[in-house]
């Protein structure tokens, strides 16, 4: 069965595609990329390389036709090696991490088939160490706002303390710098915007539906946009904090000196947050450059501890 040169996504859906013609007998193109979210120019080439790999379909026309499997046809497992065979449970793993319930039910019927449930190698967990932090809620709501184009209204909290009313066009959801983020086009700024999911609060899934914009230039746009105002900086951190300067930053942006301290380079978005970032490491990290963020980080310190002095006094 000629299917080395597919994807592992495109493989679990050829297979998907034999098993829905095997229970169904019978459907349409337009069902099967409804039901796969693709084109129907793509569902024809799965059904093309499906023939080629000697899967006996036909296909008729006119009322009541569609897209099927000849009578008595019976997959076989045989035609994949034992490596295929855990390379597409491997891949379908990585879906359910993130598309539970889509994915699922193939990697059962796959696993029967091939008689190997296969390694469980990935985890996708949107909590906290803490607890539920509601994210995972979040992140479900909002993938169903996505798929199925309904506008979203949510209190939203920027990195300068502001609370606004949104309402949303959301487009994709966005996994960058450690954190989720929702992109679409907010119709109070009428631009495309990036919405970190943290601080979305107060989530309604509307019932209007909405005609997808031509966004891409803008998401190019705006990660470019990011880029040049971006700041960038370098830090001084003390040992006892190795655990986050590897947590946090790219091995090719760090140096270790020989009293164990790091010297780190790096380049952030410019906002409050930057401040408020750096600020976290108290008392074991020191801005060297440039200047003007080293003295505004110094400043913010210096309000600080003017604040508890003025506690002690009362």
């Amino acid at each position: 069965m000629p299917l080395k040169g597919e994807s592992h996504i495109q493989i679990s859906r050829l297979f998907e595609i034999i098993y829905l013609l095997m229970e169904h007998k019978s459907m349409t193109a337009k069902q099967l990329s409804e039901r796969f979210e693709v084109s129907v120019r793509t569902v024809y080439r799965d059904i093309e390389t499906l023939c080629e790999a000697g899967i006996p379909i036909v296909t008729t026309q006119g009322r009541g036709g569609g897209i099927g499997l000849m009578d008595g046809f019976v997959l076989n497992k045989s035609m994949l090696s034992e490596q295929e065979q855990g390379e597409i449970l491997a891949a379908l793993q990585s879906l359910t991490a993130v598309r539970k319930e889509e994915g699922e039910s193939t990697l059962t019927k796959l696993s029967a088939l091939f008689q190997n449930k296969g390694e469980h190698w990935i985890s996708v967990d949107f909590g906290d160490w803490g607890g539920e932090c509601g994210l995972r809620s979040l992140f479900s709501a909002l993938k169903q706002a996505v798929l199925s184009r309904r506008v979203a209204r949510f209190e939203y909290y920027s990195s300068y303390g502001q609370k606004t009313s949104r309402v949303v066009e959301p487009v994709r959801l966005i996994f960058r710098g450690q954190s989720w983020y929702l992109w679409g086009f907010c119709r109070e700024k009428q631009a495309a915007r990036y919405f970190k999911l943290s601080r979305i609060k107060e989530l309604q899934i509307t019932e209007e539906a909405f005609e997808p914009r031509k966004m891409e230039e803008d998401l190019n746009r705006q990660n470019a946009g990011w880029q040049e105002k971006s700041v960038a900086f370098r830090m001084q951190v003390d040992a006892c904090m190795a655990y986050r300067v590897y947590d946090e930053f790219d091995p090719d942006t760090i140096t270790r000196k020989e009293d164990g301290s790091f010297m780190v380079l790096a380049q952030f978005p410019l906002g409050e947050w930057v401040y408020q970032y750096i600020l976290s490491y108290g008392p074991y990290a020191q801005v060297l450059e440039p200047c003007e963020l080293r003295e505004e980080v110094a400043l913010r310190l210096s309000r600080a501890l003017a604040r508890y002095q003025r506690m002690e006094m009362e």
